[in-house]
């Protein structure tokens, strides 16, 4: 593959991310213009929801690491997912923690960050 293809593809797969974290962390507006995503109302299910919502987000980790970015980049978005999780779980806090901190937005901005640094 040459630069400009690689170039192309990666393009391409910070595109299709972008839309997978507008999916999930802020696709629905709320009145007052907040705006949650599949992410956090998959969360609001009782015990599953969380393990759900983290499984959809690592996509976008699993993604990062087919373009190969370097494991301190792919670490501290696994940590976003994690935290979103971890935080999730405690009723009524987590949710409103999950709805707020945009784990997936924050990891294609760190993909993101990392593509136009690097190519």
């Amino acid at each position: 593959m040459n630069a400009k293809t690689t170039h192309y593809s990666q393009a391409a797969a910070s595109k299709r991310l972008e839309r997978v974290a507008w999916i999930l962390d802020s696709a629905v507006r709320l009145p007052g213009g907040f705006r949650v995503g599949l992410d956090g109302i998959i969360g609001l299910v009782p015990g599953i929801g969380d393990l759900i919502g983290a499984a959809l987000s690592s996509y976008i980790v699993v993604e990062a690491a087919r373009l190969k970015l370097p494991l301190r980049v792919l670490a501290r978005m696994a940590m976003n997912v994690l935290i979103e999780l971890v935080v999730g779980i405690i009723p009524l806090f987590g949710d409103l923690f999950d709805f707020a901190f945009k784990a997936n937005v924050r990891n294609v901005r760190l993909l993101n960050e990392y593509l136009r640094k690097n190519t």
